[in-house]
């Protein structure tokens, strides 16, 4: 295998940083990459404030997660004490992938200065180095470069040209956030996660959210797979509530947050419900599945700040109940309908929604209870009730 390995402080990961990654992947071919956040840079401090090792290792994993299943993270920099060498990480990586190819990623700043860093020749034997230039200057001087450094240490050296790499660092972002700037330059779950802990001296009120800094919380709490399914249940609320009469904005802000805690564990989700006073019985005490809505909504409630409508919608959007409002029943069917789901006789129950919401939900309905029948899964009441209560009316 072909791995390159692209560390840094990630303080925070920016789109700069996915950019790069992305042209290393294809320019180099790379069956994997690895992003390694470092504990203590050699060659700089880290400025006071700035998020634990834990944060930008968490930062770091949505950025992997972003960049698809060939991108992963590596702690091995943050469990080492004192300062990071990279050519420490190199050799630690020759061990764990002995029989594999290793490229070292960077910019062309740090390129620029690699016979500077400590023990640059071992670096030169224990990997390729790839270098990232954003202008046709960068370019020239870092092809110069390469011929030094393959003359001096037959080095393998690549440069990959990005012309649309953003010319913003990470310490410019950091200068933005404590004014409400710079999220163009971060991905929305990065952003996201520096809102919800109050990284970088901002001081985001979690109840008080505009739509955009809630959509950016809300999808830093989920895996990248999840995105495209909750951006389908917020458009597609947002259509039925235009449809049937509901809260457009009390709407977009159910999608939002519908699956917020779908990665929780089992312990996560118990306590979130018993904190905030949320009853669940004991089907909902064994069943992720059933959990996240119970812990979604309480979330929403109490950290989110979001109004009775919202909270009572994602309660219900897994099993329904009797006597659904016309929030819970726009959420349960966008959930069903959004333009990601493909099953036999979604077209159908798609066209009926916006015809005759009620027989939507009947059919949503009943095809949950045929699904949880094949699985030979328990069927929980509140769906048994909305069953019936739909049946009857």
């Amino acid at each position: 295998m072909r791995i390159g390995i692209y560390g840094g402080s990630f303080n925070p990961p920016h789109l700069g940083h996915m950019a790069a990654a992305r042209a290393a992947i294809d320019s180099l071919n790379l069956d994997r990459l690895v992003l390694v956040p470092n504990r203590q840079p050699p060659h700089k401090q880290l400025p006071p404030g700035s998020p634990t090792p834990q944060q930008r290792m968490a930062m770091t994993a949505m950025t992997a997660d972003q960049l698809g299943p060939k991108a992963e993270v590596w702690d091995v920099e943050l469990r080492r004490e004192g300062k990071s060498y990279t050519v420490d990480t190199l050799e630690q990586a020759v061990e764990r992938w002995p029989e594999d190819e290793l490229w070292l990623l960077m910019g062309s700043d740090m390129f620029l200065s690699l016979e500077d860093w400590h023990l640059p020749r071992r670096i030169m034997e224990l990997a390729g180095i790839c270098a990232f230039a954003r202008t046709r200057e960068d370019m020239d001087r870092c092809h110069t470069h390469c011929a030094t450094l393959t003359q001096r240490y037959n080095a393998r050296v690549q440069v990959i040209e990005i012309p649309d790499l953003r010319e913003v660092s990470s310490t410019q972002i950091r200068s933005q956030l404590p004014q409400g700037e710079g999220m163009q330059h971060l991905s929305q779950q990065v952003y996201g996660y520096i809102l919800r802990e109050h990284l970088y001296h901002t001081h985001a009120n979690l109840a008080q959210l505009s739509v955009e800094e809630l959509r950016c919380v809300s999808n830093s709490m989920v895996k990248a797979k999840r995105l495209a399914h909750i951006k389908g249940t917020e458009e597609e609320a947002v259509q039925l509530a235009r449809r049937w009469g509901a809260d457009v904005d009390q709407m977009r802000r159910a999608g939002i947050l519908h699956d917020c805690t779908k990665y929780f564990p089992l312990e996560q989700h118990l306590a979130i419900c018993d904190r905030y006073g949320f009853p669940l019985d004991e089907m909902e005490r064994r069943s992720e599945k059933l959990l996240h809505s119970k812990s979604g909504a309480a979330l929403a409630q109490h950290v989110f700040g979001q109004e009775q409508a919202v909270v009572q919608a994602i309660s219900y959007h897994t099993t329904g109940r009797a006597n659904m409002t016309l929030e819970e029943m726009i959420l349960y069917m966008a959930d069903y309908i959004e333009p990601n789901r493909v099953f036999e006789g979604v077209e159908k129950m798609r066209e009926l929604a916006y015809r005759d919401l009620k027989a939507a939900m009947l059919m949503g309905v009943e095809m949950s209870m045929e699904d949880m029948r094949e699985r030979n899964q328990p069927i929980h009441c509140n769906t048994l009730e909305a069953y019936n209560w739909l049946k009857e009316t």
